[in-house]
């Protein structure tokens, strides 16, 4: 009889705040669940997104541009969390879950201690002030996805209070773009952390099986030809 210590237990997906000069973790955020499912939106950065030149076509691209990339493909990732404290019953909340919220909404808010740095400086006089640089993020779904991420989007749904009103249920709302080299400055660490996610995946790519043209009704004179 299989017993519920055998049982392997699940890895979680998380987001991990990143110091990106040392590569020092300064914050893991784990979900307290695995979301059901995780949408990813994947669009290419075409050279010739304008279309054809003619021919019955209908944009004004250029034709010699058509199978040209400018860059690594745009991708975008959305899914849904769920904070659930009356599942953690034997851990005192007197808060509820409002400090798990406030972690995931600080990855979208700069400090206070930023925020009055920006305000010195705007008093100061100064002619150019930075927009303030937020940490690095990274987001882990199991050892093969490690990737640099920014936060998008962030909606929370509170369905739950204690009788102090402070939430103690909620679903999350997270979407995602994933940072690639096109976003951040040569030599920064979530460069590095996209190349090696590419790699990986090129590594997937290449332990996948082949298929053969016979599957498809097609010889290999059809390819060289173009007849069927």
């Amino acid at each position: 009889m299989t017993r519920y210590a055998d049982i392997p237990k699940p890895i979680r997906s998380g987001l991990v705040v990143v110091d990106p000069d040392h590569g020092t973790p300064r914050r893991v955020i784990v979900l307290q669940f695995n979301p059901d499912t995780l949408e990813r939106s994947i669009a290419p950065q075409s050279a010739g997104d304008g279309g054809d030149a003619g021919g019955g076509g209908t944009g004004s691209g250029d034709r010699n541009e058509a199978l040209r990339l400018k860059g690594p493909a745009q991708e975008t990732w959305k899914f849904t969390a769920e904070i659930d404290a009356t599942d953690q019953l034997e851990i005192a909340a007197p808060d509820g879950i409002h400090p798990q919220l406030a972690v995931l909404e600080m990855l979208v808010q700069p400090t206070t201690a930023q925020l009055r740095e920006a305000t010195r400086l705007t008093q100061k006089g100064s002619i150019e002030i930075s927009p303030i640089e937020m940490p690095l993020t990274l987001f882990t779904w199991g050892s093969k996805r490690v990737l640099p991420v920014r936060l998008t989007e962030l909606s929370v749904n509170e369905s739950a209070f204690d009788v102090n009103l402070n939430p103690i249920r909620a679903s999350l709302g997270i979407g995602m773009k994933i940072l690639t080299v096109s976003d951040l400055p040569a030599g920064h660490r979530g460069a590095d952390l996209y190349m090696a996610h590419l790699a990986q995946k090129e590594r997937l790519a290449a332990a996948a099986r082949g298929g053969g043209l016979g599957a498809l009704g097609l010889g290999g004179a059809d390819l060289v030809t173009g007849r069927g």
